[in-house]
């Protein structure tokens, strides 16, 4: 049987610990690498454990006896301000996680609503972004924003296991789901209590129980007509006017957190023309151009300022490779933009912070002295290298930008890639 055949008969735990599908939650876990749990063990140090234990631990999961552990709390920035808690487990339950992933979610996805697109199979923020579009196209010009407050750490347990209950009949199966969901936080050497509610950030398994949890929310909205994407936890609803808005801002704000237990942040969410609000960090203009919303400017901007911090203890080259990584993961995503005014005035912001950075790693000014004459300039323009003016003006002067220049600058992976693709066009 096929996966894409997979019924609510056969989400079992044999199943699940079939060869084939926990070789292939191996290979997706080793792909995402990360960090080792509580535990401590990476994902060599797992793989070696579980060649050495796995018979023992095959039997405690078929017998239902298995107990996951506790996960490790990491804090990470959230793009809109203060820190996100990610719950880190340990690289074996990684791999179970995925494994009841790879079974569970073909049952789920025939169900899901064609409104929904986070973290789904062949589905992606720009097909969100996309569908908010055509919703422009209808006359559909103002947006309400729905903000779930700390949602993933507010999931009932009990609503949550009676929906998956519903498509999932072994008892293991479901005792697993449920340790998992119930496994205590370990910050530092401090282990927490089980959790009550919530589903942490972190597993392979969260994203799918999270699409579970919200399905009957994207019901709601059809069952009403309404028009809107849904991104995990961000909600976006299109309509008409600005009476319309505000009308389903407060009917839907009071269904969830009657259906869903899930409090709903008045100070985040609201309602207004579409090119005043943003949707997955994008802006939508009434004309249906798509631009880059303020905070993903700004958040662009910050990024920059600590991507080019001189005291960083990188070789140039290591410099270089940073950020490629950040500047093309951020470009291939926020390209999808056909008005990018505010992004391509930061091009020569941007520069000008690259040669700040070199100007201050260049230290002395004997040390500038020889790196503007590696960089070709000659003759009386080198003092430079002795002005005592501050690094932000020297990244200004004229002398250091003919030697780094924009052309040798991309040469040497210090790359403005939507410079580039204009220059190409």
């Amino acid at each position: 049987m096929t996966r894409n055949e997979t019924t609510t008969e056969t989400v079992t735990m044999e199943m699940v610990l079939k060869e084939e599908n926990l070789r292939a939650a191996w290979v997706a876990v080793r792909a995402n690498d990360g960090a080792p749990g509580v535990d401590g063990r990476d994902i060599e140090q797992t793989r070696d454990h579980i060649r050495r234990h796995w018979p023992a631990l095959a039997a405690k999961l078929q017998a239902g006896r298995y107990r996951p552990g506790a996960v490790r709390a990491v804090s990470i920035p959230k793009a809109s301000g203060g820190t996100r808690t990610l719950g880190i487990p340990n690289v074996l339950d990684r791999v179970i996680q995925q494994a009841l992933h790879q079974q569970l979610s073909p049952v789920w996805e025939p169900q899901f609503s064609d409104h929904s697109y986070g973290f789904r199979p062949n589905r992606s923020a720009h097909d969100a972004v996309r569908a908010g579009q055509r919703y422009l196209s209808e006359g559909k010009h103002w947006v309400v924003d729905l903000d779930l407050k700390s949602f993933f750490d507010q999931v009932d347990h009990d609503i949550l296991m009676q929906r998956v209950a519903r498509q999932v009949r072994d008892k293991r199966v479901l005792g697993l789901i449920g340790d998992y969901l119930r496994a205590p936080m370990q910050v530092g050497a401090d282990r927490q209590p089980k959790r009550q509610r919530g589903t942490p950030q972190g597993g392979p398994l969260s994203p799918l129980l999270a699409n579970i949890y919200l399905d009957p929310l994207d019901k709601e909205l059809e069952q009403r007509g309404l028009s809107f994407v849904r991104y995990a936890d961000d909600i976006a609803i299109f309509v008409s006017s600005p009476r319309a808005a505000e009308r389903v801002l407060a009917s839907i704000t009071a269904w969830i957190e009657k259906h869903l237990k899930v409090e709903v942040n008045r100070d985040k969410s609201g309602s207004g023309p579409s090119d005043q609000s943003s949707l997955l960090g994008f802006r939508l203009y009434a004309d249906q151009r798509l631009g880059v919303a303020p905070k993903a400017v700004e958040r662009l901007k910050q990024n920059v300022r600590t991507l080019w911090e001189a005291r960083q203890n990188l070789t140039s080259r290591e410099l270089a490779a940073q950020w490629q990584r950040y500047i093309r993961g951020w470009w291939n995503y926020f390209q999808l933009a056909d008005w990018r005014r505010e992004v391509d005035y930061l091009s020569g912001w941007i520069r000008r912070h690259i040669r700040k950075c070199f100007w201050l790693r260049w230290k002395t000014p004997l040390g500038r002295l020889h790196a503007l004459r590696r960089l070709g300039v000659q003759g009386r323009a080198v003092a430079i290298g002795y002005c005592r003016r501050g690094a932000w003006a020297m990244a200004r002067h004229v002398t250091v930008q003919k030697a780094l220049n924009n052309k040798t600058l991309a040469r040497h992976g210090f790359i403005v890639p939507w410079s580039f693709a204009v220059a190409q066009q």
